[in-house]
């Protein structure tokens, strides 16, 4: 397969501490829309034999130097292969125009990353995992109603993307009206965007945040634009998606055959979590025995980001989910 020769970091740019017990260097993969996607991929050292391994993406809007490569590492650092990818037209990966995003994309990034894993001499096959955090936990559940290879997904701090698109926060836009008021106002802009040649950025995390704003917007700020979480390459830190690109998430619905996954699922939520109706609404849609939800007392909706200030990320919970059904 052609791939696109990206220009990649080598230095170590993420938010978080290397460990020393992993480690690490740069791939790329094709998917199979002829994008080139960049990854971090993290091994646990001195292991012998094939390995379990897991493809980690999200938040939706960040990029690989954030949660998912924090993710990436602990579980490596646990004895699995763990690559953290960089969805299309974002980060380091490649595909133009930039800060695009489709679901139908998306889920077949997730499955590029399952088939270099499947590929890759030191990953036996039959042990593959997803992981994805936030927007990217429900493009996780929708890749694993596809793909056969995946014999565990994990989703923490899960959001559906096409329900917000769609309904709006807490659904409090779910009628036709303002249905039609936002694809007027998109598709007005993909008009204003072609006789510009260019496109209009929609901008990432509000700052400073407003008074009186919703705490998730609080929340958000405190990951996205403080050192906690800043990074110059993530959309939500910096200027956003393009302004236009929502329309295939309002006309898609995701989940459609979340009832017929048979492969082990783990929903992961925080009990303070605004986003929390989404993973438990989604569980509900889950059937047999394998599939778990699982809420942490006290964890806030970025507490799932890279722990909080109280390590609220259940990593042992992970590990364990994952080698049960990995083995």
């Amino acid at each position: 397969m052609k791939t696109e020769e990206l220009k990649l970091t080598q230095e170590w740019d993420k938010v978080f501490a290397k460990k020393d017990e992993v480690d690490h260097k740069k791939v790329t993969f094709a998917n199979h829309f002829g994008i080139t996607l960049a990854a971090d991929l993290y091994m646990p050292r001195n292991v012998e034999g094939k390995l379990p391994a897991v493809a980690v993406s999200g938040p939706f809007g960040a990029c690989k130097e954030q949660s998912s490569g924090l993710y990436a590492q602990e579980l490596a650092k646990r004895g699995f292969l763990a690559i953290a990818f960089d969805p299309s037209f974002t980060g380091e990966s490649g595909g133009y125009p930039r800060a695009m995003h489709s679901p139908d994309i998306n889920v077949e990034d997730f499955q590029a990353a399952v088939d270099y894993l499947s590929c890759n001499e030191l990953v036996d096959p039959e042990r593959i995992g997803i992981v994805g955090i936030c927007g990217w936990g429900g493009m996780a559940i929708q890749t694993a109603c596809l793909d056969t290879r995946i014999k565990a997904t994990v989703s923490s701090t899960m959001y559906d993307m096409s329900r917000i698109a769609g309904n709006g926060y807490f659904d409090s836009d779910d009628s036709k009206e303002s249905r039609k008021a936002a694809r007027e106002a998109i598709n007005k802009q993909r008009t204003q965007d072609f006789k510009n040649g260019t496109y209009l950025r929609q901008g990432g995390v509000v700052d400073p945040v407003p008074e009186g704003a919703p705490f998730f917007i609080e929340d958000y700020h405190d990951y996205y634009k403080t050192a906690r979480g800043y990074h110059e390459r993530s959309l939500n830190s910096t200027e956003g998606w393009n302004a236009s690109s929502g329309t295939s998430l309002m006309n898609t619905r995701l989940f459609t055959y979340a009832g017929e996954i048979d492969s082990a699922v783990l929903l992961v939520h925080g009990e303070k979590a605004h986003s929390r109706y989404m993973s438990e609404d989604t569980f509900k849609l889950l059937k047999g025995d394998n599939k778990e939800l699982v809420i942490i007392p006290g964890a806030v909706h970025t507490d799932l980001y890279d722990g909080g200030d109280k390590d609220y990320i259940p990593f042992d919970k992970i590990e364990s989910f994952l080698k049960i059904h990995l083995k």
